[in-house]
C-alpha cells in the first residue's frame, strides 16, 4: 500500500529551517504547521516527521530533533477552544504543541500518523484535509477551502471575466465607441461655456469677437452668437443622451448577459461535480455564489466596468484641457491627487476584508436559512422555533455589525475625498480669480476651468468607489471561479470506452475505500457478482453496505483494488453509460417538484404517457395515482410532500422501472413502510429485478429471501456468504441478526 503523505507548505524561512537539520536523503512524510506559538500567542510552530526522526520547528529558538526510537507515545488531548499535541519521550521531557479548533482535524491525523511511524504500522493518514491557510500568503483562510481575499488578483480575474466577451464582440465594439462618444460630449460643454462668457455676455474690447461692442449691430450679432452656441449645447447635449441611451442599454445587457453565462457556467459545474466535492461544502454557501455572488457581479458588470473606460477617458481628456488652458493652474488642480489615491490604497485594503468577511456571514446566514426550512417538520415537530429563531440571531447579528462597519469606513473614506477635492477647489478659486483680476486669464477660461476641476475630481471619487465595489464583485467572482476551476467528474473522458448495453457481471477484487481516507470503510474487499443474480448485503450500520452499492455506481473512486463490470474497470467505461444503465431506489426517495407524471418520466426524458403508466401499473402505483383528484398529473410539492412514504417510494420504483436498468441498487427501500405498503412494495420490487442484476440492502433481513446470495459484511469485509437457507443453518453472524430482529418484533408486539 502507497503512503499517503501529509505535507502542508511552508514559507521561505521555516523551509530554510528545517532545510538546514534535516538530512537530505530523510524523506518527508508529515509537515504540519500549529496556529499558536510556545508561548500560547498565534503563530506557528512546525512538526515535520520521516522514517527516522520528528522535528519540532518553532519560530524562534533551537530546532527539537527527536529520534523515533526515543518517542513513548503522541496523541492529542482537548482544551477549551482547542487542543494540545503531546509528544512524549522516553527519556525527556514532553513536547506540547498547542493549537486552535481549527487546527484540530490535521493534528488529529498528524498524531496518528506519529503513532503509526513509532509503531512500526504501515503509514495510512488523510493528506487531503480541508485547507485552513492560503497557500501562497500562509495567511488563515476566513471559510475553509475557500479563496484568500488578500491574494486576489484584480487583473487576472477581470481578464477572466473579460474572457466571457467572446461571442459579444460587436456589442463589446459599439459599447466602446459609445463610451468615446459618451466622454467626447461630456468634454464639449465647458469649452461652449467658455466661448460665451468671453465672446457673447463679457466680451473684451480689442478681443477678435468679430463685432463692435459699442454698435446696434454688434449687440444683434451678439444675440446671434449667443443663440448659435445655444443650438450647439442642445446639439452636445442630445448627442450625449443618445450616446449614453445606447451605453447604458449596451451595458445592462452585456452585463447581464456575462452574469448569465458565468451563472450557468457554475450551475452546469455544480451539476458535474462529484459527491466528494458535496461531502465537504454546505449547500447554503454554494447557494450563495449562484446568488448574491453572481448578483454583486452582475452589479460591478453593469454600473462599474463600462464607466471605467468613459471616466479614464475623461480624466485624460481633462487634463489636456486644463493644460491648455492653463498649465500653472493645472498643478495646483493635481495637488490632492496624490492624496486621494493613498487614501484610496488605504481604504482598499480595508474594506476588502470587510467586504470579504461580509460575503461568509451571509453565506453562513444562507445555509442556517436553508437547513433550517429545509428541517421544518423536524422544527416544529420538537417545538424548537424560539430557539431555530434565537439561533437565526447570532449570524444575523453579526451580518449587521459587518454592514454597519463597512458602511461607516465608506463614509470616512468619502468624506475625506470630498474635503481634499474641496481644498483643490478653493485653491483654483483663490488663484484664478487673481488671473483674471490680473487680467492674465479670462473669466470664461477661469468657468471652464472650474468646470472640467469637478469634472475630473468626479471621476476620481468614482474611482475610489469603484475599487470598493470591484473588490466585492472580484471577491464573489472568485467564490464563483472557485467551484468553476474544482475538476469535475469524467462525463467527457475522451479515452473511455463506450459500453452501451451491459450484461451486469460486477467483480470487487482487493477493493479498499474511506471517506476519510485514514479510516477505511471497506478493506481488501472481494466480491463476484454474475449477470441477472440477486445479491443482499446485510450487516451493522457503518460496515460497508451502502459504500459498496455507491461504488459500483462510482460516487466515489476507489483508493485501491478495483471494480469491474463486465469485465472492464469501471473507470474506463463512460461515466455516462455506466450509470445510464444501473439504477436506484433508495430508503429516502428524493421526487422533484412537479407532477407524478414528470417523476415517473425523469426515469427515461422523453417517455409516453402510455409507458408512464404502465411503468406506475408494475410498481402498485397506479390504483393510488387515479385515486387523487388530479391523477398523474397531482403536484407531489418539494421533495414530494404531498405524498405519503409508500406513495413517494412507489413512485421511485415506477422511475426506476421506467430507467429499465441493466443492474439495480435498492437501499433499504421498505424500511419506513407499513406492512401493507411493504408487500405492495415488495410485489413491484420483485417485477422490477426479473432479468436484472441487482444488489439489495434491506433493513428487514426477512425481505432478502428471494436474493441469490447474501453477504454478511463486518469491519468492511464480507464474513460470511450463502443462500438464506444456507445462512440460517450455519447459526454464524447472519443467524444471529435474524434473532435478535425476531426479538425486537416480538417485545414491540407485546407492547402494542
Amino acid at each position: 500500500m502507497n503512503a499517503q503523505k501529509l505535507l502542508e507548505s511552508a514559507d521561505a524561512t521555516a523551509t530554510a529551517r528545517i532545510a538546514a537539520v534535516l538530512p537530505a536523503e530523510e524523506e518527508v512524510l508529515i509537515r504540519a504547521s500549529t496556529d499558536l506559538a510556545a508561548d500560547g500567542r498565534f503563530g506557528r510552530q512546525w512538526l515535520v516527521a520521516t522514517p527516522c526522526r520528528v522535528l519540532v520547528v518553532p519560530a524562534q529558538g533551537e530546532v527539537v530533533d527527536i529520534p523515533l526510537a526515543a518517542l513513548a507515545e503522541v496523541r492529542t488531548d482537548a482544551i477549551v477552544g482547542g487542543g494540545q499535541l503531546e509528544i512524549e519521550r522516553v527519556d525527556a521531557p514532553t513536547l506540547s504543541l498547542s493549537y486552535t479548533s481549527s487546527e484540530a482535524e490535521k493534528m488529529s491525523e498528524v498524531a496518528r500518523g506519529l503513532e503509526q511511524l513509532r509503531q512500526g504500522q504501515p503509514f495510512v493518514v488523510n493528506g487531503h484535509l480541508d485547507r485552513t491557510r492560503c497557500e501562497r500568503c500562509q495567511r488563515l483562510l476566513p471559510e475553509k477551502n475557500g479563496i484568500c481575499p488578500a491574494c486576489i488578483k484584480k487583473l487576472a480575474t477581470l481578464k477572466r471575466i473579460a474572457s466571457y466577451l467572446g461571442p459579444y464582440k460587436l456589442k463589446a465594439s459599439i459599447l466602446a465607441f459609445a463610451s468615446i462618444a459618451t466622454t467626447a460630449a461630456e468634454l464639449a460643454p465647458p469649452l461652449i461655456t467658455k466661448r460665451i462668457v468671453d465672446e457673447v455676455l463679457v466680451p473684451v474690447e480689442g478681443q477678435a469677437t468679430g463685432f463692435d461692442l459699442s454698435s446696434a449691430e454688434g449687440f444683434d450679432e451678439r444675440i446671434h452668437l449667443l443663440g448659435l452656441f445655444v443650438l450647439a449645447l442642445v446639439g452636445v447635449r442630445f448627442s450625449a443622451w443618445v450616446a449614453e441611451w445606447a451605453h447604458g442599454w449596451i451595458a445592462t445587457w452585456l452585463g447581464a448577459q456575462l452574469t448569465a453565462d458565468i451563472r450557468s457556467n457554475l450551475y452546469r459545474r455544480l451539476e458535474m461535480l462529484s459527491l466528494q466535492f458535496y461531502d465537504k461544502r454546505k449547500v447554503g454557501s454554494l447557494i450563495s455564489r449562484a446568488t448574491r455572488d453572481a448578483g454583486m457581479l452582475q452589479d460591478f458588470l453593469v454600473d462599474g466596468l463600462p464607466y471605467i473606460v468613459i471616466n479614464g477617458l475623461m480624466v485624460f481628456g481633462i487634463l489636456g484641457f486644463l493644460f491648455w488652458m492653463s498649465w500653472s493652474l493645472s498643478l495646483y488642480v493635481l495637488i490632492p491627487v496624490p492624496l486621494i489615491m493613498l487614501w484610496g490604497v488605504i481604504f482598499w485594503r480595508r474594506l476588502r476584508g470587510f467586504f470579504v468577511k461580509w460575503g461568509q456571514v451571509w453565506s453562513g446566514l444562507t445555509e442556517r436559512t436553508v437547513e433550517t426550512l429545509s428541517g421544518i417538520r423536524v422544527v416544529k415537530a420538537f417545538a424548537q422555533e424560539g430557539r431555530e429563531i434565537a439561533a437565526f440571531a447570532k449570524p444575523n447579528g453579526r451580518l449587521r455589525e459587518v454592514a454597519e462597519k463597512t458602511a461607516v469606513n465608506r463614509g470616512v473614506f468619502f468624506a475625506t475625498i470630498t474635503f481634499l477635492t474641496g481644498l483643490g477647489v478653493l485653491v483654483v478659486w483663490l488663484l484664478g480669480g487673481l488671473q483674471v483680476l490680473g487680467g492674465k486669464m479670462t473669466l470664461g477660461t477661469l468657468l471652464a476651468f472650474y468646470s472640467y476641476m469637478w469634472l475630473f475630481y468626479g471621476p476620481l471619487e468614482w474611482f475610489g468607489q469603484v475599487n470598493s465595489w470591484m473588490s466585492r464583485a472580484f471577491a464573489g467572482a472568485e467564490r464563483i471561479f472557485e467551484v468553476i476551476d474544482t475538476p469535475p467528474e469524467a462525463y467527457e473522458d475522451p479515452t473511455a470506452k463506450r459500453v452501451p448495453r451491459m450484461k451486469g457481471g460486477i467483480r470487487f477484487e482487493g477493493v479498499t475505500f474511506g471517506y476519510d481516507k485514514s479510516k477505511p470503510v471497506l478493506k481488501d474487499f472481494d466480491l463476484d457478482i454474475q449477470p441477472g443474480e440477486m445479491i443482499g448485503l446485510v450487516g451493522k450500520s457503518g460496515v460497508g453496505k451502502t459504500t459498496t452499492v455507491n461504488l459500483i455506481a462510482r460516487f466515489y473512486d476507489v483508493d485501491y483494488g478495483s471494480i469491474a463490470i463486465d469485465g472492464i474497470d469501471i473507470r474506463k467505461i463512460h461515466l455516462r453509460d455506466l450509470r445510464s444503465q444501473i439504477g436506484i431506489v433508495l430508503q429516502e426517495p428524493v421526487l422533484f417538484s412537479g407532477t407524478i407524471a414528470e417523476n415517473i418520466g425523469y426515469g427515461r426524458p422523453g417517455s409516453s404517457f402510455a409507458d408512464i403508466m404502465a411503468a406506475a401499473r408494475a410498481a402498485n402505483a397506479h390504483n393510488f395515482i387515479m385515486a387523487k383528484p388530479d391523477g398523474y398529473e397531482t403536484q407531489v410539492g418539494e421533495k414530494g410532500a404531498g405524498l405519503s412514504g409508500g406513495e413517494r417510494q412507489r413512485v421511485s420504483i415506477a422511475r426506476a422501472i421506467l430507467h429499465n436498468p441493466r443492474v439495480l441498487i435498492l437501499d433499504e427501500a421498505t424500511a419506513s413502510v407499513d406492512v401493507e405498503t411493504e408487500l405492495q412494495i415488495q410485489e413491484a420490487i420483485q417485477r422490477l429485478v426479473e432479468g436484472r442484476t441487482t444488489v439489495a440492502i434491506a433493513h428487514r433481513l426477512s425481505t432478502l429471501r428471494n436474493a441469490d446470495r447474501l453477504m454478511v459484511l463486518d469491519d468492511g469485509r464480507i464474513v460470511e456468504s450463502g443462500t438464506h437457507a444456507e445462512l440460517m443453518a450455519k447459526q454464524g453472524t447472519f443467524y444471529e441478526l435474524v434473532n435478535l430482529q425476531r426479538e425486537v418484533a416480538e417485545i414491540i408486539a407485546i407492547k402494542e
